[in-house]
C-alpha cells in the first residue's frame, strides 16, 4: 500500500514542502531514497524502537521511502515522526484518512517522545501557504510555530499522542498564543540598563549617538575601561523592535535552533563570537548551509571584542554585510542570501600591551609597535566605522559615587525620538532608514553647511589631516547629532563634535 506524508525541509530561511512516500509491498528490505542525509538514513533504528516500545511494529516486509522532490537534499532527525506514521500507515497499522491535510515533524526517541527541531517557524509559515489544515511539532517548538496565524499547530509530547490522533480520532488541543499581546508584554524588560555605568559620560553620549543614527562604532582604551560593559548596554537603547523585525529575526534564530522558549524574540539580538571564529561561522555557509553570527545579529548587535585579533580573512569578509545589509553565498550547488542588517560595535586595545603610549609607564609600546598593532585592521573596514572613540579610565571618585547615571530608558527616548525624524525624512526611499545608511544622494540633500561649517571642516580636515574617508562619516554622525537636538540645519557646533569621533583618522594614530 503507498501512502504519503507531508513534512518540510528548511533552505535558508525559507522552508520547502517534502512529500514523504512510503510503499509496503512483498519481499524484504528496507530502501530510503531523495538525497537523505546520514540522520536521516538512521532513522530507522529510531523509528523501529520507538513504535515497539509503545506497541507497534515496523512491518517485516520491503518498505520503500521516497523523499520527493529527489533532487533537493534533506537533513536532520526532524523526518523521524512522519517517516514512522507512513510507514504505519503504508501498513495498516492505523488509519490514515486525513493525513493530507497536516504537515508533520518531530525526532524520535526510543521510547517514542519527541525532541525538538529547528526551522518550526519557517515551517509553520509554509504549512500555511501551502493550505494545510494544520502542523504537528514537538511540544517544544509549540510556542515558536504558533506565532503564524491561520493555521492549527499541535504540540505532542509522544509519537502515541500523533497515531491516536489519526487512527483513534482522539482530538488534539490546537496551540494558541496572542502573539502582538506576548510581544509588547516582554518588549519593556531591560535586564542591563546605562544606569549601571559609574562615569563614562562621554562615551554615553557616543553610544546614544550611534543607537540615534544607527552607526557603527569602535572604542579603544585600555582594559578595564569599560568597553564591554558599554557595548553589552547599547541594545536597551536602541528603538524596540516592531513586530516586523520581531519576525524577521526569530525566523533567522529558528532554523538554527536557537529560538526563544517564548516563542518570539522580543529583544534585539546581542552576539558577541570569539576571536577565533572562522569566516564561515561569522558568514554563515557549510556543507548545509547554516545562518553565521552576522545573520543572528540581524536587528540587533554584533560585537567584536579585541578587534585586531581577529583573523584578517575574517574581518574582511564583513565588509560586504556592513554595505549591503544582506550577505550572499555561493557555491558550486546552491545560492543563499541571509539578511543581515546589523550594528558593529568594537573594541580594541590602543597597543599590543593594551595602554595609551606612556614613556613613563612601566608597560608601554613604542609608537611604531602601536601603529602596527592598529594596521592589522584594514582602511576599508573602518571605512565602514562612523564614529571611532578613545575610552579612558574611570577615576575612582567616579567608581566610589553611590548615585546612578540617566538610565537607559530616557536615553531611548531620545533615540526614538531622532529615528522618528528619520524615518520621515527617508519616507521617499526603500534602502535608506536612518542616517548611517545615507549615501552621496542623500548626504547632498539632508547635510547643508553653512560657510562656518565648512569653514570648521576644511580647518579640521587640514590640521587633523583627516583622511578623505572621514568627510562623509562626518557629516553623517553631524546629521544624527543634530536630529537628537530636533533640528534641521547643520550647524558649527554639531560638526566639531562629529569631528571628535574620528580619532583613528588622525595622522599619527593610523
Amino acid at each position: 500500500m503507498l501512502t504519503k506524508v507531508y513534512g518540510s525541509a528548511v533552505f535558508g530561511i525559507d522552508a520547502t514542502t517534502i512529500v514523504i512516500e512510503v510503499n509496503v509491498d512483498k519481499g524484504i528490505g528496507y530502501h530510503l531514497v531523495g538525497l537523505p542525509d546520514n540522520a536521516i538514513k538512521e532513522s530507522n533504528f529510531r523509528i523501529a524502537a520507538s513504535l515497539q516500545n509503545n506497541g507497534y511494529k515496523v512491518p517485516g516486509k520491503k518498505i520503500t521511502i521516497n523523499m520527493a522532490p529527489a533532487d533537493l537534499r534533506k537533513e536532520g532527525s526532524a523526518y523521524d515522526l512522519p517517516i514512522a506514521i507512513g510507514i504505519l500507515a503504508a501498513s495498516r497499522q492505523i488509519k490514515a484518512v486525513c493525513l493530507s491535510e497536516y504537515l508533520i515533524m518531530g525526532e524520535l526517541s526510543l521510547d517514542g517522545g519527541l525532541q525538538p527541531i529547528k526551522g518550526a517557524l519557517p515551517i509553520a509559515i509554509k504549512a500555511r501557504e501551502e493550505g494545510f489544515k494544520g502542523l504537528i511539532v514537538p511540544k517544544a517548538n509549540a510556542n515558536e510555530a504558533a506565532i503564524v496565524k491561520d493555521v492549527e499547530v499541535y504540540g505532542v509530547s509522544t509519537i502515541l499522542e500523533v497515531i491516536n490522533f489519526f487512527d483513534k480520532e482522539l482530538p488534539l488541543e490546537p496551540f494558541v498564543i496572542n502573539t502582538r499581546a506576548e510581544f509588547y508584554k516582554h518588549q519593556q524588560e531591560l535586564e542591563v540598563d546605562f544606569s549601571e555605568v559609574k562615569g563614562q559620560e562621554g562615551i554615553k553620549r557616543c553610544m546614544e549617538i550611534a543607537a540615534a543614527g544607527g552607526h557603527n562604532i569602535i572604542l579603544i582604551g585600555p582594559p578595564g575601561a569599560g568597553k564591554t560593559m558599554l557595548a553589552k548596554r547599547l541594545p536597551s537603547i536602541l528603538p524596540p523592535m516592531t513586530l516586523k523585525e520581531a519576525l524577521e529575526t526569530t525566523k533567522i534564530h529558528s532554523v538554527v535552533g536557537k529560538a526563544s522558549n517564548l516563542g518570539l524574540l522580543y529583544k534585539r539580538p546581542f552576539r558577541s563570537p570569539h576571536h577565533t571564529i572562522s569566516d564561515v561561522a561569522l558568514v554563515g555557509g557549510g556543507t548545509y548551509p547554516q545562518p553565521g553570527e552576522i545573520s543572528l545579529s540581524h536587528n540587533g548587535v554584533l560585537f567584536l571584542d579585541e578587534l585586531p585579533e581577529f583573523k584578517r580573512s575574517v574581518l574582511e569578509v564583513l565588509r560586504q554585510p556592513l554595505e549591503d545589509r544582506e550577505v550572499t553565498i555561493s557555491r558550486a550547488k546552491f545560492t543563499i542570501t541571509y539578511p543581515s542588517s546589523f550594528m558593529l560595535v568594537a573594541s580594541m586595545n590602543p597597543s599590543p600591551s593594551g595602554y595609551f603610549y606612556d614613556p613613563d609607564a612601566p608597560i608601554s609600546s613604542s609608537p611604531a609597535e602601536i601603529q602596527r598593532y592598529l594596521g592589522k585592521i584594514s582602511g576599508p573596514l573602518l571605512d565602514r566605522i562612523d564614529i571611532h572613540i578613545e575610552v579612558t579610565p574611570v577615576p575612582f571618585e567616579k567608581l566610589s559615587d553611590t548615585r546612578k547615571g540617566e538610565g537607559s530608558e530616557e536615553i531611548r527616548k531620545r533615540v526614538m525620538a531622532a529615528r522618528e525624524l528619520q524615518t520621515q525624512r527617508f519616507t521617499d526611499t526603500t534602502q535608506v532608514h536612518y542616517n548611517a545608511q545615507m549615501g552621496k544622494k542623500q548626504i547632498q540633500a539632508h547635510c547643508h553647511l553653512d560657510s562656518s561649517s565648512l569653514s570648521l571642516l576644511k580647518q579640521a580636515m587640514d590640521k587633523l589631516k583627516l583622511s578623505a574617508r572621514a568627510y562623509d562619516r562626518i557629516l553623517k554622525v553631524a546629521r544624527t547629532i543634530a536630529d537628537l537636538e530636533g533640528k534641521e540645519e547643520l550647524k558649527d557646533h554639531h560638526i566639531a563634535e562629529a569631528i571628535q569621533y574620528r580619532s583613528l583618522d588622525r595622522e599619527g594614530w593610523l
